[in-house]
């Protein structure tokens, strides 16, 4: 029984030897499979870059036709999670620039000199990249200028009259010794004479002393004139060369010698008392050349003289020496007084050309 059994176990552990080369080894060292996969996490551990890993920008500027250019500035600008991060660097000899020890992430070139427009780029650098960028065409930039012109005082000034001398009431009736500018310009002699001339030959004018003469003729004004077409030449001429010596007088000459402005200044603001005083006191006031109001010594001797030089062919029946100067003087200032009120207050309404001025820009 003895043997048995021991024959029994012998065969039994032959058994086991047989099947023990068949089990896996349990020890790393003696696994070649486990030693082959160690081996390729290493390799691929080495060549995986660094995502932090500095990098550089470069590149070339250049013209549109392909010269390079030194000493352009070209400048980098890098925003991220540490933040915003600038750098500047110039072209060299060879229109050459580099960015070195450059982080990874997006970037901007900006391309900018004297006389040229600034260019701007943008691209992303990769971890551990030497980035060269295309070459930076520097193109030229458009002229500009800014050309500040100051006109004179005598260019204003005509600028002015020019507009003045399309002033017409209903479009027909000349109105040029009105400005409506708030800060005219004044005038020189041979401005004022200018306009004394235009208003005196204009055709409106001329038919006005033509109408008044036939007003007079049909009273029998002036009787020593006589009827008939001499009469009524005689009284046009008088009519006219009233006109004409009273444009001249107190619109040229004396405002010439007396540096005084013949024209009437539009108002148009304020109460109505005050635009009405304004006009009235306007007929007996005037404004000298050099911007301040002064008494109209033009105006006022200019209509005496309009007067004195009348006695010399008005009928002598009619003359009455100075009576009939200082009337028609005071005539005149009168009839200047709601000349001047129809100015402010209604003239300006029925003239279509009337130049726009802004109280701060005439």
């Amino acid at each position: 029984m003895k043997s048995d059994r021991m024959l029994v176990l012998l065969a039994l552990f032959g058994l086991a030897r047989c099947a023990w080369p068949q089990l896996p080894s349990s020890t790393p060292a003696d696994s070649p499979a486990v030693s082959d996969v160690r081996g390729t996490q290493k390799s691929d551990a080495q060549q995986a870059p660094d995502a932090f890993a500095l990098g550089s920008i470069h590149g070339v500027v250049t013209n549109q036709d392909g010269a390079v250019y030194e000493s352009v500035k070209i400048a980098l600008t890098q925003s991220g999670s540490i933040g915003h991060n600038a750098r500047t660097v110039t072209s060299d000899s060879n229109g050459r620039f580099n960015f070195t020890n450059v982080a990874p992430g997006p970037f901007e070139l900006s391309i900018s000199s004297s006389g040229f427009a600034t260019q701007t780029i943008s691209g992303v650098l990769h971890p551990g990249e030497s980035y060269e960028a295309k070459p930076l065409v520097l193109p030229v930039s458009a002229a500009t200028s800014e050309v500040h012109v100051t006109a004179s005082t005598e260019q204003i000034a005509q600028e002015q009259v020019i507009e003045e001398e399309k002033q017409r009431v209903l479009g027909v009736i000349p109105n040029f010794y009105v400005t409506y500018a708030p800060n005219a310009a004044p005038l020189n002699s041979r401005q004022k004479f200018t306009l004394a001339w235009k208003s005196s030959i204009d055709p409106i004018t001329v038919l006005a002393s033509a109408f008044f003469a036939g007003v007079e003729q049909a009273n029998n004004t002036f009787s020593g004139y006589g009827q008939g077409a001499q009469g009524y030449a005689k009284r046009f001429g008088a009519n006219y060369a009233d006109t004409f010596s009273g444009n001249m007088i107190g619109g040229a000459i004396l405002p010439s010698l007396l540096k005084q402005d013949p024209r009437y200044f539009y108002k148009g603001t304020g109460t109505i008392r005050s635009r009405v005083l304004y006009a009235i006191a306007t007929t007996v006031v005037c404004k000298g050349d050099n911007g301040r109001w002064q008494p109209n010594y033009s105006g006022i001797i200019g209509g005496l003289a309009a007067g004195g030089i009348s006695n010399l062919y008005y009928p002598a029946s009619n003359r009455d020496g100075a009576t009939l100067t200082f009337e028609n003087a005071l005539t005149g200032i009168g009839g200047g007084m709601v000349q001047n009120l129809l100015q402010e207050f209604v003239i300006r309404k029925l003239t279509p050309k009337v130049p726009k001025y802004s109280p701060s820009n005439p």
